[in-house]
C-alpha cells in the first residue's frame, strides 16, 4: 500500500489498486516469460502505479526502452510494447518487429496503448505489414494517476496546446473518462460547477457518458460533494509568475518529474576529514518528493522565506533526541531508544537533504537577477507600468537571457494589461526575432493564438477590475504565518484559487460581473443521486470539492488550495486533479515550435 495516498479524506489508494488490477489482468493474458518495451515517456507515470516487483511477479524478466532497429537479445516468450498512440512510435515498433522476425524462434508480440487504442496507429502498423504479428492489441486506460493523497494528474504534456491551439478534444475526452472512473469508485458527484469552454465540453461529455450507462446505476455513497472544472485559459496569469513556495521553487529551478527531482550531486556528498574533493559524485542526486516524507509534507507548501526557521527548529529537536541516549540507563530505556533509532536516523537524513536543497534554492533567490525579475513581475501584477516597453525585459533580450524567461515576462505583461499596445507588441516581437532567430515567429504566433501575447483590442484593460474585485493583490502578506492564499506568490493570490474560494463561500453570484469578463461560460449542473444515497453532513464536517484544472496546474496553486483545506472555518477540503503538473517554463516550452 502507498500510505501517502490514503492520508486524506479521500483514499486514493482505491484508484491506484483499480489501475494495478487492470495491469495485472493484461500481463496474465500473455502467458509465459515477458519483456516490456517502454515508450520512454510512460516509465515515470507507470512508476507511480506499479514498482518493478509487481511486474516481476507476473513473469516480466526484461525491460527495454523503445528505440529504432533491433531489440536487445532476450530469452522470453512474449514481447509487449507499452506505448502512447503516436504514429511516429508505430514506425519504430514495426522496425523492431520486422528485425525480430528475421532473428529466429518465433515470439509472441503484444501492444498496449496508453490510454486509448487508436485506429490511425493500427492502420499505420497494417500499412507497414506488422499488424498481424500482434496477438493482443489492447488499451490501458491510465487517465488519472494518483501523485499524492490529494493530487491526481493525467500527465498529458500537450493537453493545453491541443485544446487551445489545435482544437483537438482528445485530452478533454480522457479527462471526462477519468472523472467517470472516479465516480464509479467514489460515487456520483452531486454538483458540477465550471468556468470556461473546455470545462463546458467535459461536463457535456460526462453527462452523455452517464446517460449511456443508465442501466448500471452507481450505488456507492458519494464521497465528493462538488466538482469544479476550470479552464487554464480563465487564468493565464498564475503560471507565468514565479512560484515562491518551497515545492514551487524546486520545480521552477530543477523541474519535478513524476514526483522525482534530480539535483546537483556535490551538495549531497558526505563531508569527510581531509577530503580534497577529488572524488565527488558526478551522478545527479535523485529524490522522491511526496507526503510520505514527514518533513517534506510540513514544508513543501510554505513560502520559501518561512522554510529556514522550520529546518532549524527540526535540527534542534533531532539533536536533542539523539542526546537522550546519554540518559538511557536501564535496559528498558536503552531498548526503547534503540527502537526509535531508525525513525530518528531517517529524520536526520531527511533534514540533511532539505537543508542542502534549501541552500541550493537560496543561491538562486538571493541573486540580483532573481530579485530584479521578481520586482518586475510584482509591478505588473499590482498594475504598475504595464502599458509601456519594460527596460528590464529590454536588457534581458539585449543580454540574450534564456528565451523562455523573456517570453514568460512579455506574456505576463500582456496578460496584466489585457493585451499590449500594438507598437509595444511589435517592438518586443522585432527584438525577440532579431536576437533569438526568425524561426521563433511560429512560437510567437502560438502564444498569440493562446491569448498569452496579444494586441489590446478596444483599448480597454479589464485586469484592474478583476484584480480589485477578486482581491488578487495583497500588500500586507505574512509569509511566516499566512492568513491568505496570496502568500504563495508573496502578494499575488492565484485567480484560479480565488474563484474556488469564492465558489465555496459566498458563491459565484457575488462575482457575476467578473465571471462575465473572464473567458468562457460559467455553469452549474446537478447529477441526481439514487434514493437513499443523499449525503447527510455531520455538524462541523467539511464539504469535499474535486477541482479539475484543464490545461495544467502549478505547485503554488496546489499549495494555496491545501491552505484553504486546512483553514479552521473554511468549510471545504480540496482534492486536485489536472491534465498536467506544470510551471511557467514547461508551459511556454510546450507552446514553442521546435525549429526544423
Amino acid at each position: 500500500m502507498a500510505a501517502h495516498l490514503s492520508y486524506g479524506r479521500v483514499n486514493l489508494n482505491v484508484l491506484r489498486e483499480a489501475v494495478r488490477r487492470e495491469l495485472r489482468e493484461f500481463l496474465d493474458k500473455c502467458a509465459g516469460s515477458k519483456a516490456i518495451v517502454w515508450d520512454e515517456y510512460l516509465t515515470g507515470p507507470f512508476g507511480l502505479i506499479a514498482q518493478y516487483s509487481l511486474l516481476k511477479e507476473h513473469e516480466v524478466e526484461k525491460m527495454f526502452t523503445l528505440k529504432g532497429s533491433r531489440l536487445p537479445a532476450a530469452d522470453v516468450k512474449n514481447i509487449i510494447f507499452f506505448v502512447r498512440p503516436r504514429l511516429e512510435l508505430m514506425d519504430i515498433i514495426a522496425e523492431n518487429v520486422l528485425s525480430e522476425d528475421r532473428r529466429g524462434p518465433a515470439r509472441d508480440f503484444h501492444i498496449l496503448f496508453v490510454p486509448r487504442r487508436s485506429l490511425l496507429c493500427e492502420q499505420r502498423l497494417k500499412d507497414l505489414g506488422v499488424l498481424g504479428s500482434f496477438i493482443h492489441r489492447e488499451e490501458y486506460s491510465l487517465d488519472l494517476i494518483p501523485f499524492d493523497g490529494d493530487l491526481l494528474s493525467m500527465e498529458s504534456e500537450s493537453a493545453f496546446k491541443e485544446c487551445y491551439l489545435e482544437s483537438d478534444q482528445t485530452s478533454l475526452y480522457h479527462a471526462a473518462k477519468g472523472l467517470m472512473t472516479l465516480q464509479a469508485l467514489y460515487g456520483t458527484i452531486p454538483q458540477i460547477f465550471g468556468k470556461g469552454e473546455c470545462a463546458r465540453q467535459v461536463a457535456n461529455m460526462m453527462i452523455r457518458m452517464k446517460r449511456e450507462f443508465t442501466g448500471s446505476q452507481n450505488s456507492i455513497f458519494p464521497v465528493f460533494d462538488n466538482l469544479l472544472l476550470l479552464d487554464r485559459n480563465v487564468d493565464l496569469l498564475t503560471p507565468l509568475a514565479t512560484q515562491l513556495t518551497y515545492e514551487g521553487l524546486i520545480d521552477e529551478i530543477y523541474g519535478i518529474q513524476n514526483s522525482f527531482v534530480k539535483l546537483p550531486p556535490e551538495k549531497f556528498a558526505p563531508k569527510k576529514q581531509g577530503d580534497s574533493g577529488k572524488d565527488l559524485p558526478t551522478e545527479a542526486k535523485k529524490l522522491q518528493l511526496n507526503s510520505a516524507e514527514e518533513l517534506y509534507a510540513e514544508i513543501r507548501d510554505k513560502n520559501f522565506n518561512a522554510v529556514g526557521s522550520v529546518l532549524s527548529k527540526k535540527a534542534k529537536v533531532i539533536s536533542a533526541a539523539f542526546e537522550e541516549r546519554h540518559n538511557a540507563k536501564t535496559v528498558g530505556e536503552i531498548k526503547q531508544f534503540v527502537s526509535q533509532l531508525p525513525h530518528m536516523q531517517a529524520a536526520r537524513g531527511s533534514l540533511a537533504n532539505h537543508t542542502s536543497i534549501a541552500e541550493l534554492i537560496k543561491d538562486v533567490t538571493t541573486s540580483e537577477d532573481f530579485f530584479d525579475k521578481l520586482t518586475v513581475e510584482q509591478e505588473f501584477m499590482s498594475g504598475i507600468d504595464t502599458d509601456k516597453v519594460n527596460s528590464y525585459i529590454e536588457d534581458c533580450i539585449a543580454q540574450k537571457h534564456p528565451l523562455i524567461k523573456v517570453l514568460r515576462l512579455v506574456c505576463l505583461q500582456s496578460v496584466c494589461n489585457s493585451g499590449l499596445k500594438q507598437k509595444v507588441l511589435d517592438y518586443y516581437k522585432r527584438e525577440i526575432l532579431q536576437t533569438y532567430g526568425f524561426e521563433h515567429i511560429l512560437t510567437l504566433h502560438n502564444l498569440e493564438k493562446a491569448g498569452l501575447l496579444k494586441p489590446q483590442t478596444g483599448g480597454r484593460n479589464n485586469y484592474p477590475t478583476i484584480r480589485k474585485t477578486l482581491r488578487l493583490w495583497m500588500d500586507d502578506v505574512n509569509e511566516q504565518n499566512p492568513t491568505d492564499i496570496s502568500y504563495v506568490y508573496s502578494g499575488y493570490a492565484p485567480l484560479s484559487v480565488r474563484l474556488a474560494q469564492l465558489l465555496s463561500r459566498p458563491g459565484w453570484r457575488s462575482i457575476e460581473e467578473v465571471l462575465r469578463i473572464l473567458p468562457g461560460p460559467h455553469f452549474e449542473e446537478r447529477q441526481p443521486l439514487p434514493t437513499g444515497l443523499q449525503k447527510k453532513r455531520q455538524p462541523g464536517e467539511n464539504r469535499i470539492t474535486l477541482i479539475f484544472f484543464l490545461g495544467g496546474v502549478t505547485f503554488a496553486e496546489i499549495a494555496a488550495l491545501r491552505f484553504l483545506s486546512q483553514l479552521e472555518d473554511g468549510g471545504t477540503e480540496y482534492v486536485i486533479a489536472t491534465t498536467k503538473l506544470m510551471n511557467g517554463a514547461s508551459w511556454i516550452e510546450s507552446l514553442m515550435e521546435k525549429p526544423f
